[in-house]
């Protein structure tokens, strides 16, 4: 993957899209792809010899009406040297992809959480020059009640993904987040559907615009690899609830020839149905 490289620019309808990286990672490759053996999936993903995949963090920019709202905001640069070697994490690339495109992180109105693992929400906080601020201090941080919940007390199944203490104290302190319940619509169009599955409280992005129909569904399809029904990482903490919230992702946009943007693919960002 190319250092700070901003992937691709869409319209959809009344949307301006960008999807910008926030970096990359390496996740163990049986994990990403849970049910489907090895001698499959190493046809459609390259890995290394630690059986380790490569996993972009495509946040995704959305613009319209004057606002600008991002969709997770990846690792950041808070990972102690050791995690950072185990996971090879590459830098926090997302304020300075975000600077090519003449944002300053102020001018963040809204950061819509998928859900609250480490990958998707260590980028709520950043360390500048050592010391951690709100990345996007202006900005009113979205996600489910159920996902808090989660992220401040998890259990033994959970405990691994969530990082509260340096990722989301610090919002927790600065109470520029809103917490909801089901689905919501944030802005007219900018639709947040909650699907668990993935984690207790995960929701997927649903944007449609003079005709035209889009999805960031996070972890749910991360990537074009995991677009098969059946096939779902080794994370879900309801196979079941990821495969119905799929299943109806696909179909929607199968129907309306709409387009599906990828989380952690770092060969394909998007695709239409």
């Amino acid at each position: 993957m190319s250092k700070n490289l901003i992937f691709f620019k869409m319209q959809i309808g009344k949307y301006v899209c960008n999807v910008v990286s926030a970096g990359s990672w390496m996740g163990d490759g049986g994990a990403a792809m849970g049910v489907m053996p090895k001698a499959l999936w190493k046809k459609l993903l390259p890995c290394d010899n630690k059986n380790r995949i490569p996993l972009a963090l495509n946040s995704l920019l959305i613009q319209t009406a004057g606002k600008n709202i991002l969709i997770d905001t990846g690792i950041g640069n808070k990972l102690s040297p050791k995690k950072k070697e185990i996971y090879q994490a590459s830098d926090f690339d997302l304020l300075e992809n975000l600077h090519k495109l003449d944002l300053k992180r102020e001018e963040i109105d809204y950061v819509i959480l998928t859900h609250l693992h480490f990958d998707h929400a260590g980028g709520v906080v950043t360390n500048f020059a050592g010391k951690p601020e709100l990345t996007f201090p202006n900005a009113i941080h979205v996600f489910q009640k159920a996902e808090w919940e989660i992220a401040q007390n998890p259990d033994e199944l959970n405990k691994a993904s969530y990082n509260f203490k340096d990722d989301l104290q610090l919002l927790n302190e600065s109470g520029k987040y809103k917490v909801i319940e089901g689905d919501y619509e944030l802005l007219p169009g900018v639709k947040i559907e909650r699907t668990g599955g993935h984690s207790e409280g995960m929701q997927v992005v649903r944007m449609e615009s003079d005709g035209e129909l889009a999805y960031y569904a996070g972890d749910i399809i991360p990537m074009q690899s995991l677009k098969h029904l059946a096939v779902n990482s080794a994370f879900e903490i309801c196979r079941k609830d990821s495969f119905i919230a799929k299943k109806k992702i696909l179909t929607e946009l199968k129907n309306r020839n709409g387009i599906l943007f990828y989380a952690h693919d770092s060969q394909r960002l998007w695709e239409r149905m």
